[in-house]
């Protein structure tokens, strides 16, 4: 296990630890949360933990039912208590760009349906601004070149995710268009304007949105509320 692994692992056990019994749960994606759904599957398995967990893809849903953890659609709920989640890049006001994974309207859907929201990432996601990860869009096929020339226009340096020489398809079969800004001075302004435009199902920014991220330190992990 890698360094970066291991303190990624060490955020993962520490999130599990607020999650209550009898509870629903949304369950990220990506590097980080792999490592906090096993935890919280040990949980399940040695505590007889109660919980329904909300998957923000499918790869998180199998994972889940796995290691015994019972999952359900969002739409199969009345309320999310929790959602503990990974981000990409997380700047000084706990603004964030998700969706590395490819899964951030899953993800959106299910943060903004849940009471609270937790992020964890190891501490090289922390920027003071955003934008030199790229922010991935998740865009409908049907029009979608037409869409990346006007995004390019509009100077905001779109490329198609390619992976194997084929475009990178959602758990919506969507494709993902990144957007490589290097930085965002306003992310307010960018999401409305991304908000605004045809063809763009969901943008990666996450404003307002986060309550408790947990950033895995040299020296463990810490704790930040909003």
């Amino acid at each position: 296990m890698t360094h970066q692994d291991e303190l990624k692992q060490l955020v993962g056990k520490t999130a599990v630890k607020y999650i209550k019994n009898n509870t629903v749960v949304g369950l990220g994606t990506g590097s980080t949360v792999k490592f906090m759904v096993d935890a919280l599957g040990d949980r399940v398995k040695n505590e007889g933990l109660s919980i329904v967990g909300v998957p923000t893809s499918e790869r998180t849903r199998k994972q889940a039912n796995s290691l015994g953890i019972k999952t359900k659609g969002v739409d199969e709920v009345d309320h999310i208590d929790l959602t503990i989640d990974g981000a990409d890049q997380i700047d000084k006001h706990f603004q964030g760009i998700k969706g590395g994974g490819g899964a951030h309207l899953w993800e959106k859907i299910v943060a903004i349906n849940s009471d609270k929201n937790m992020w964890i990432v190891d501490e090289s996601k922390m920027a003071d601004e955003l934008g030199s990860f790229p922010l991935p869009l998740e865009v409908i096929p049907y029009g979608s070149t037409q869409l990346l020339k006007r995004l390019e226009e509009k100077g905001y340096h779109p490329q198609f995710r390619i992976r194997d020489g084929k475009k990178v398809k959602t758990d919506s079969n969507n494709d993902i268009i990144d957007l490589h800004l290097q930085r965002i001075e306003n992310p307010r302004s960018l999401a409305f304007d991304l908000d605004q435009m045809t063809g763009i199902v969901e943008h990666g920014l996450f404003l307002n949105i986060v309550d408790t991220v947990i950033v895995g330190r040299e020296d463990g992990p810490e704790v930040l509320t909003k």
